[in-house]
C-alpha cells in the first residue's frame, strides 16, 4: 500500500488539469474520446448528459457525506478497498485491468480521490480523466506525457508500506 504523508497533501489541493464549472461546458470535447471518471457526482453528471465513461471509480460518497446522486453501474463491477490518503495495490491493479477491459465500474470501500494518479499513469495517451474539485467544479485532464510525468512526480511522494 502507498500512503500519502500529511506534509505532501497540499500538492493535491490545486486542480491537476483544467477546472470547469460544470460538465455541460466540456461535453463537445468529451464526446470525441475515451472518458474516465473519478467520483460519484462526476460519473452521475456524465451519465445524465448521455456519456458513459469507460471507467467509473466511485465510493458512494461526496465530500465525505453519502452521495444522493449515485451513478448507474455499467460494465463489469469490481470492489476494492482503499483507505483515505492511500493507494492500495488492489486499487492500482483494478485500474490497470479496467483500462484494458472497459467498461468497468470500480466501487471503492474507503476513498477514491487519489485514484486519478494511477489512472493517468495507466491510461492511453489522449484519454480524458475527469474528477470533481469540491465547491469549484470538475477537473478535466487529457492524458499526455506531461500529465503522466506529473502523476509520477505525485506518486513519488507516497510511502510504501506492507499494511
Amino acid at each position: 500500500m502507498l500512503t500519502l504523508p500529511e506534509e505532501h497533501r497540499k500538492l493535491f489541493k490545486e486542480p491537476f488539469g483544467e477546472l470547469h464549472q460544470n460538465i455541460e461546458e466540456i461535453l463537445p470535447i468529451l464526446s470525441k474520446g475515451i472518458v474516465y471518471a473519478v467520483g460519484d457526482v462526476v460519473t452521475h453528471n456524465l451519465q445524465r448528459s448521455g456519456i458513459t465513461p469507460a471507467i467509473a471509480v466511485i465510493d458512494g460518497y461526496t465530500m465525505r457525506s453519502p452521495c444522493s446522486r449515485l451513478p448507474a453501474i455499467m460494465g463489469e463491477c469490481m470492489y476494492v478497498k482503499n483507505p483515505a490518503g492511500t493507494l492500495t495495490d488492489e486499487l492500482i491493479r483494478a485500474l490497470t485491468y479496467a483500462v484494458l477491459h472497459p467498461p468497468v465500474t470500480i466501487n471503492v470501500d474507503g476513498e477514491e480521490d487519489l485514484a486519478v494518479i494511477p489512472l493517468i499513469l495507466a491510461a492511453p495517451l489522449g484519454a480524458i480523466v475527469l474528477y470533481g474539485q469540491p465547491h469549484k467544479g470538475v477537473v478535466m485532464r487529457t492524458v499526455n506525457r506531461e500529465a503522466q510525468q506529473t502523476a509520477q512526480h505525485f506518486l513519488d511522494h507516497f510511502i510504501r508500506s506492507d499494511a
